[in-house]
């Protein structure tokens, strides 16, 4: 029968969210991810005060174009190893996950790391586990609903707040995090402000969208089918192991049906609710939830455990060890030569930047004494995190330098900007432009190198 237009249902209004109740089943495996998302958690908080040589570990000040890796200081002018070490970590992602598929997203994700071992673990705490859950949201709103829903909700607000502080901490500093927290609101508003939004984002995102980030938002999680084959080991159900499935006693180890017994627990454990049998599914963050909880049915009935485990579509069909494959090979060749790249030029890097550009409109300056001379301006930025002493001097020793604003001492992670003569014998000036070597000294230390042109008559 056609149902009249005006009387089909409205899907759009009707259709409602299914809230998630998984099940905890602490496995092998649920202990492994705990121990290492408690090692995360800890480098996240401590991250903003830990130093090396001074400097921050990490910081990524968008505003004041100041980023700091592992205690190395990069300015805007070292913006191409940002983008070299960028396109070296994406490469290194999608190689990561050709071999291992969305195992990022269920170990090493921050995301899931603070719903799954932080958020989700109150949650159980003040309003206990998946059946508890549920009870308690399908019930009425009485007073002990009441004081649960509320003491989690503050709870959750409050944690989100300590994360949002942290983050910022990793934009703005530590230091500046500190002033934020005790001066005056008005005198850092834009940081106040900020807190507030990221404690509003970090309290939707846990209490409210949940599994809906990995899910729907994450652009990461739709990419899993370009970068995954047949080839990815990811966690999977051996169905040729499993099926056909069915109901089974210890008694009836000798019935013709497969390993799995039907009994649904790898869906409850499941924290985006997929079945893991019917197949590779995007919204499977690799968490192994479910092959902790298929382990403890295996066990109990006596039979061989991993039914789902870590496997690719050719080790279940083919019954053969993962291989290191040809695309693998070649991404990996792709990152080694980033990452190789990207080293020869840090470890180029000098302790400072010396730009030095002849000042434009004017040619040459006769001096007394038979020199020429050229003015130019050069900028010179500090990039060590000590105060340093700096003076040029040119190649040629025959070469003077006069100062209009003399370098003087730069402190750290500053930078200066000076004007100055080059005065060159006018008997050694052979072509109308001359490249002069420039060196930044400190003591008999070359700290930095410039070459500019020097303009003058031809004798």
């Amino acid at each position: 029968m056609t149902i009249p237009e005006t009387n089909k249902p409205d899907t759009v209004k009707t259709e409602k969210r299914q809230w998630m109740y998984p099940v905890v089943r602490q496995g092998k495996l649920y202990r492994y991810r705990s121990w290492l998302s408690y090692f995360f958690l800890v480098l996240f908080f401590a991250g903003p005060y830990l130093r090396i040589h001074g400097n921050p570990v990490f910081l990524f000040n968008i505003m004041e174009r100041r980023f700091v890796i592992l205690g190395q200081v990069f300015w805007p002018q070292d913006f191409f190893l940002f983008v070299l070490g960028m396109l070296a970590l994406v490469v290194g992602i999608v190689l990561f996950t050709i071999a291992f598929g969305r195992i990022f997203c269920g170990w090493i994700c921050p995301q899931t790391i603070f719903m799954e071992m932080v958020f989700r673990k109150i949650e159980i705490w003040i309003e206990g586990d998946a059946k508890q859950r549920r009870k308690l949201d399908e019930g009425p709103w009485t007073t002990e609903k009441k004081f649960k829903k509320s003491s989690k909700h503050i709870l959750f607000m409050l944690l989100s707040f300590i994360i949002a502080n942290t983050f910022l901490a990793y934009i703005t500093g530590s230091e500046n995090l500190f002033k934020i927290v005790t001066e005056p609101v008005a005198e850092h508003l834009s940081g106040f402000v900020s807190i507030w939004i990221f404690t509003g984002v970090f309290y939707l995102v846990y209490s409210q969208a949940r599994e809906i980030v990995c899910t729907v938002i994450c652009p990461y999680g739709r990419l899993q089918g370009v970068f995954t084959d047949r080839h990815t080991l990811m966690v999977a159900y051996n169905y040729l192991r499993g099926e056909p499935r069915g109901k089974r006693s210890r008694q009836q180890i000798e019935a013709p049906k497969g390993d799995c017994v039907d009994c649904g627990l790898c869906v409850d454990v499941c924290p985006t609710g997929i079945d893991i049998r019917q197949g590779t599914q995007l919204e499977c963050i690799n968490c192994t939830a479910c092959i902790d909880a298929c382990n403890q049915v295996m066990e109990k009935i006596n039979r061989e455990i991993n039914l789902i485990g870590f496997y690719s579509e050719e080790t279940i069909t083919k019954k053969t060890k993962p291989r290191f494959t040809a695309r693998m090979a070649g991404y990996s060749s792709v990152m080694f030569l980033l990452f190789s790249v990207l080293a020869y030029f840090v470890l180029q890097r000098s302790d400072i930047d010396l730009t030095v550009l002849r000042s434009a409109g004017l040619l040459y300056q006769e001096q007394p004494g038979g020199y020429i001379s050229n003015i130019y301006n050069a900028d010179i930025i500090n990039k060590t995190n000590r105060s340093q002493h700096i003076s040029l001097v040119a190649d040629d020793p025959a070469i003077k330098i006069k100062y209009i604003q003399p370098t003087g001492t730069l402190a750290k992670e500053e930078s200066n900007k000076i004007t100055f003569f080059l005065l060159v014998p006018a008997s050694h000036i052979h072509s109308v432009k001359t490249d002069i070597k420039l060196k930044a000294v400190q003591g008999n230390k070359v700290l930095g190198n410039a070459t500019t042109t020097f303009i003058g008559p031809i004798n």
